[in-house]
């Protein structure tokens, strides 16, 4: 079986891990990178990384998975060259243009959305870009394009938000009806085998020609994978920029009124939102070095709930779908300590809210919630969780998304 890459593009970042059949890591890396909208600095980040992986190591990679941020978008020629911005996940810049795209899409439908993959497609023409024979593809299928050469492949846990139907394992027919004469992607169940590696690639980085680009995934779907979680009830939330929640169900739960949607996961579903407050808001208000220290300094058993809703900007995705929320983060206390408890706190609530959310919709009641992310690390926060969701909090067997891509592609599919 050999070995197998996961790499793991954030909005900082490109992470990586190295896994043999047992699981077990054998190289990891981290690449950093300033624009996390350059496709340029992607693709240097990935050539970066292979280049400084050992050669022993290398030389035994036989399966490769990405994982992206989902509903970042790019548009390319038939040659894979990006002509037009980048519109990352949470880019709501296409959000006038929801009027419109209710003319063509189904009433509480997941892509009705400032921040979808389609509105973003219509932002394009907007803007009087000529879509002919372009490709809309999402960050993980231009990277997968680098890699195997086959230009339009994607998989169905980053085509959600552009509207493909993972229950009939195509697109919908109301799709015929969109005003556009671009190439949609061809897409993959996460994991399967796509194509080898380029030979010029393996080549050059000492790859084996025989390696497999498998189709990929998101981020939060990757960090579910290395998660541990297994059980139907058990949830996990991913404490990265964002605030992540997934849930696993037996049923599909789809609610556009309160940013719900569902990934298929093997026979089950991942039911689950994204919220905008999470690590952005911290890293705004505190430096990490501010974030240890005063983490240590906060009682947890002291309650702190000064009714924030914290966000960076106004509009929520999830558990409130309102493009136009307020942040709450008045009053804000003298002592900074304290200022960080309110956050940590709101936070937690939110955490709560999402999940009572998805219970509200049918989803299974909250059993237990493993955590992944950068936030997976503050054992103050892992406290306050505890005790306003009510159910045990355990850290992820595997805290990189890396690691659970690179896994997803070892099993060649879900």
């Amino acid at each position: 079986m050999g070995l197998a890459l996961g790499l793991d593009f954030g909005t900082s970042a490109l992470k990586a891990a190295v896994i043999d059949p047992q699981g077990q890591c054998q190289y990891h890396d981290r690449i950093p990178f300033r624009n996390p909208t350059s496709p340029v600095l992607w693709e240097v980040a990935v050539w970066q990384l292979f280049g400084q992986i050992p050669r022993s190591i290398i030389n035994n990679i036989h399966h490769i998975g990405i994982a992206g941020t989902s509903g970042t978008v790019l548009l390319t020629d038939g040659q894979g060259q990006p002509i037009a911005p980048t519109l990352m996940y949470n880019d709501n810049r296409a959000g006038f243009l929801l009027p419109e795209l209710k003319h063509y899409v189904p009433a509480n439908h997941l892509v009705l959305s400032a921040t979808s993959s389609l509105i973003k497609l219509f932002w394009y023409q907007d803007q009087g870009i000529d879509l002919q024979d372009k490709y809309l593809l999402h960050q993980v299928d231009w990277l997968g394009f680098l890699l195997h050469g086959k230009l339009g492949i994607s998989d169905e846990h980053n085509s959600l938000k552009l509207g493909y139907d993972p229950g009939i394992n195509n697109y919908p027919d109301w799709f015929a009806g969109l005003p556009f004469a671009v190439n949609y992607p061809q897409v993959f169940i996460p994991g399967t085998p796509v194509g080898t590696i380029q030979p010029r690639l393996a080549q050059e980085f000492h790859l084996p020609t025989t390696c497999q680009i498998h189709a990929g995934t998101t981020d939060s779907m990757a960090a579910f994978i290395a998660s541990g979680a297994d059980q139907i009830g058990d949830g996990v939330t991913s404490l990265g920029s964002t605030l992540v929640l997934k849930l696993l169900s037996q049923h599909r739960i789809d609610d556009q009124a309160t940013g719900v949607y569902s990934h298929r996961l093997g026979n089950l579903w991942l039911v689950g939102g994204a919220s905008n407050t999470g690590g952005a808001v911290l890293n705004h208000f505190f430096s990490e070095e501010e974030l240890l220290n005063f983490s240590a300094q906060i009682d947890p058993d002291i309650v702190l709930d000064l009714d924030y809703y914290p966000l960076l900007r106004p509009g929520e995705r999830f558990p409130i779908h309102d493009p136009n929320l307020l942040p709450r983060l008045t009053p804000r206390p003298d002592n900074p300590v304290h200022f960080l408890q309110a956050l940590l706190t709101a936070m937690a609530h939110i955490e709560a809210q999402g999940y009572q959310v998805l219970k509200n919709l049918g989803a299974p009641k909250l059993q237990r919630v493993f955590t992944s992310g950068g936030g997976s690390g503050n054992q103050t926060w892992q406290t306050i969780r505890q005790r306003i969701l009510g159910v045990p909090v355990l850290v992820s067997a595997q805290q990189e998304a890396a690691w659970g891509v690179a896994r997803l592609a070892q099993g060649d599919g879900l």
